[in-house]
């Protein structure tokens, strides 16, 4: 097992919400250039979200953004959580990808899940109960592709000749799967090199499905999205940022996010949001201490990732988190687990 301590990272949409808009591009631009800053701080990840025709301009094109980030830095790693892998043409994914991990000298990532949103589905002439099928074809479609194959490929939703895909890439991404379902973590172990959680919880669903499917627990990975809000006076600055966070999880609640019979009501008001659980309040003492036993009870896990900032932050009272966890945080806990026997 290795005993590297887990990267950190941000996490990015580019929400742009009406109440609170801002002048796009320079939203763009700004935190491009925050990523590259934390970068120096530290930070050994960004990660890029993907979704179409939203009114408040949730990213839609992140491989883009990916490639500039590759351009802009030099250690980070870049990968997407998620690419609904579903709306796109997977050779086409595939070409993309590999160049991106060209440009960037093989520190990207491709993070790919269902998706959920039923409109995006019918606008791209896709049916969203086809989900499972169109994500399974696709990765098997991208493997092919990343592989210099000249077979053919017949699946449930996609058929190609047996065409090599070119250029190849010189290190082939990693094919992540972000998941929150038992069927979607179960999927992850079984055809991913690894998955992208939403709740520390699943860490061990995971680990069991590994198991389950014969894999090897040593290179099994975990790349784990952390809903917490850390900050010397945490609740000073909850206070500050709080509707912009009801804002994000309604908007996901309204989107259709949560699957299944538990699927939450849109919460009233931010203490709801706290009284739920679906945030936390840490001090760096709290969160050194939560992602330290993290680590520890799953060393699996490679890289823990955080929103830069919740739709209509400015970029600047987002980099105030992001400097506090550089100083406070990722020091402490690559120091506590350099420790570890």
């Amino acid at each position: 097992m290795t005993s590297n301590a887990p990267t950190f990272g941000l996490w990015y949409d580019f929400r742009n919400p009406a109440q609170w808009r801002q002048p796009l591009g320079a939203l763009y631009r700004d935190s491009i250039d925050q990523a590259v800053w934390a970068e120096q701080l530290g930070f050994g990840s960004a990660w890029l979200s993907e979704h179409h025709f939203a009114e408040d301009d949730y990213a839609s094109s992140p491989l883009t953004v990916a490639a500039a980030l590759g351009a802009r830095t030099t250690t980070m790693r870049i990968g997407t959580n998620i690419v609904v892998a579903g709306l796109h043409e997977p050779v086409r994914l595939a070409e993309d990808a590999a160049a991106l991990s060209l440009m960037s000298g093989g520190r990207f990532d491709l993070g790919v899940g269902l998706g959920y949103r039923e409109a995006e589905f019918t606008a791209f002439g896709r049916r969203v109960k086809q989900r499972p099928s169109l994500l399974e074809d696709s990765i098997a479609v991208i493997r092919q592709a990343w592989s210099g194959s000249t077979e053919p490929f017949e699946g449930k939703r996609f058929a190609y000749p047996g065409l090599p895909v070119t250029p190849l890439p010189e290190v082939t991404p990693r094919l992540l799967i972000g998941a929150q379902s038992e069927p979607g973590i179960d999927r992850a172990a079984r055809v991913g090199d690894g998955v992208i959680t939403l709740s520390n919880d699943h860490c061990q669903v995971y680990l069991d499905a590994v198991r389950r499917h014969g894999g090897n627990l040593d290179e099994a990975r975990i790349y784990a999205s952390q809903w917490a809000i850390v900050a010397e006076d945490p609740e000073r600055v909850w206070a500050q940022i709080s509707d912009h966070v009801l804002y994000q999880l309604n908007k996901y609640i309204e989107w259709g996010s949560f699957e299944g019979p538990n699927q939450p009501s849109q919460f009233a008001d931010a203490q709801a949001v706290l009284d739920a659980g679906a945030y936390r309040l840490m001090d760096a003492s709290m969160a050194v201490d939560e992602l330290v036993t993290l680590a520890t009870t799953y060393p699996q896990i490679r890289d823990f990732h955080y929103w830069a900032q919740y739709p209509g932050e400015s970029v600047e009272s987002g980099s105030a988190r992001i400097q506090y966890l550089a100083d406070k945080v990722i020091p402490e806990v690559t120091r506590k687990l350099a420790d570890r026997p």
